[in-house]
C-alpha cells in the first residue's frame, strides 16, 4: 500500500526538525517558549461568544447549513465591506461563506487552475498558495518579495512566457510573513495587470483590520472594475480572536466565487450555522474589539523591536499584522538561527526559508504571546547572542 504520488510534490516540512528539537527540551523540564506560531492568545470578544450559544440551543442550526452560508451571514459580510472599504457587494452572488479562509483559498487554486497552468505565487509566503498549485498539478511561479521594493512583486519583471499560461495572481496584504503593507496605487496596477493578462487576482486579507499609527488596510476590490478580475479572503480568525472557529468568506468576482461554490459543494456542508450566527454578532460591532487588539499588538510590537535592536538586529516596525521579520544574526542561515534560539535559550521562532527561498536570511517572530512571556523570550534570546 502507498499514498498518492501528488503527496510526493511537496516540499519538505521544514518545522519537522524544530519541533522534535522543542519536544525533546520539554521532555527534558525545559521551559519552551514558542514566538514561532501566529494563533491570538486573547479570548474570543464575549458577546460573539453569547451569541453562538444562543444560536447552538437552536434546534434548527442544528441542521446542514446553507452551501454557500446563511443569507443572514452573506448579507452581514456584505454590508461590513460597505461600511469598511465602501465596496459594494451582492450577497447572494459575490460573498461565499467559508470553513476559513485556508479551505478557500485551496479550494479556488483547484477550481480555477488546471494541470499545467501557472499559478503566480509571492515568494516569501503563506505556504498553501504554493502546496495547493501543485496538489492542483499547476505551476507555482514564483514572485519574489525584497525589502528594497517594499517587499512588493515586481509584475513587470514576470516573463512573457510565464504570463501566457498564468491563470492566478496571489497577493496578501497586510503580509505574512514580512509584516509589509500594500497602497491603494499598488492594488490599482495590479487589478490593471490582471486585466490585461486574463489573471484571476486574489488578495487574502486576513490581516486587513490589523493596523497601527494610524494606518488601514485598503481593500483591493476598493479599486473600480476589480470585481471584474479579483477575489477577496476576508477572515474572522486574526481580529477577533477566532482561528478555532473556522469562518470567513470570498467576496468579489462572481465567475470565481460560483466555481468555488461549485467545487465546496462536492466537498462539504458550508460553515456551521450557529458560528455564522457569531460572526454576524463580531461583524455587527467590529471597532471595539478590532481597536482593543491594535492596541495590544502594537504595544508588543514597541516592546519587542525595542529589544531586538538592542540586540543588534535592525528590525523595522511593521505598520500591520502581529509578526516581526527579522534578520539573521551573524551571517546565519535561516534555519541555523532557528535551531540556535531554539538550543541556546528555549524559544522558538520561525526560519524565513519556511516561506519560500527568497525568505531566507530572515526570521520570524510572533506577538501572539503574553507580554510577561514575549519579555521573557526575548530577554532569552539576547543573553544566546551575547553569550
Amino acid at each position: 500500500m502507498r499514498a498518492a504520488h501528488r503527496l510526493d510534490t511537496l516540499p519538505p516540512y521544514l518545522f519537522k526538525e524544530l519541533d522534535r528539537l522543542a519536544s525533546d527540551l520539554r521532555r527534558q523540564g525545559k521551559d519552551v517558549i514558542n514566538l514561532g506560531i501566529g494563533d491570538p492568545d486573547r479570548p474570543t470578544p464575549e458577546p460573539v461568544v453569547e451569541a453562538l450559544v444562543a444560536a447552538a440551543h437552536n434546534p434548527a442550526n442544528h441542521r446542514y447549513p446553507d452551501y454557500a452560508g446563511h443569507p443572514d451571514f452573506r448579507q452581514a459580510v456584505a454590508a461590513y465591506y460597505a461600511r469598511r472599504f465602501g465596496v459594494e457587494l451582492d450577497p447572494a452572488t459575490e460573498v461565499l461563506g467559508l470553513i476559513g479562509s485556508k479551505e478557500g483559498i485551496a479550494h479556488l487554486i483547484w477550481a480555477w487552475a488546471d494541470p499545467g497552468d501557472v499559478v503566480l505565487v509571492p515568494d516569501p509566503a503563506y505556504p498553501v498558495y504554493r502546496t495547493q498549485a501543485l496538489l492542483a498539478g499547476a505551476e507555482p511561479y514564483d514572485l519574489p518579495l525584497r525589502p528594497e521594493t517594499g517587499f512588493l512583486p515586481d509584475l513587470a519583471a514576470i516573463p512573457p512566457a510565464v504570463l501566457s499560461r498564468a491563470r492566478m495572481l496571489w497577493l496578501n496584504y497586510p503580509n505574512n510573513p514580512t509584516g509589509a503593507v500594500a497602497t491603494r496605487a499598488f492594488y490599482e496596477e495590479a487589478v490593471a495587470f490582471a486585466r490585461r493578462h486574463d489573471l484571476l487576482l486574489c488578495s487574502d486579507a486576513a490581516y486587513v483590520e490589523t493596523g497601527f499609527d494610524g494606518y488601514r488596510a485598503p481593500s483591493v476590490l476598493e479599486v473600480p472594475g476589480a470585481k471584474e478580475v479579483a477575489v477577496e479572503f476576508y477572515s474572522l480568525s486574526k481580529p477577533f480572536n477566532m482561528t478555532g472557529w473556522r469562518i470567513a468568506a470570498a467576496v468579489g468576482n462572481r465567475t470565481a466565487i460560483d466555481a468555488l461554490g461549485t467545487l465546496k459543494s462536492h466537498l462539504d456542508s458550508g460553515p456551521f450555522t450557529a458560528v455564522q450566527r457569531a460572526a454576524i454578532q463580531a461583524l455587527s460591532e467590529p471597532e471595539g474589539p478590532v481597536s482593543a487588539m491594535n492596541d495590544l499588538y502594537r504595544r508588543r510590537r514597541d516592546m519587542a523591536v525595542s529589544l531586538l535592536r538592542e540586540m543588534g538586529l535592525p528590525v523595522t516596525p511593521p505598520l500591520s499584522t502581529f509578526y516581526l521579520w527579522v534578520p539573521n544574526p551573524r551571517g546565519w542561515s535561516s534555519a541555523e538561527t532557528a535551531r540556535f534560539f531554539l538550543e541556546r535559550s528555549a524559544v522558538v521562532v520561525t526560519p524565513g526559508n519556511a516561506y519560500g527561498a527568497h525568505g531566507e536570511g530572515w526570521f520570524r517572530i510572533s506577538l501572539t504571546i503574553s507580554d510577561e512571556r514575549l519579555r521573557q523570550g526575548l530577554e532569552r534570546m539576547a543573553a544566546a547572542l551575547g553569550a
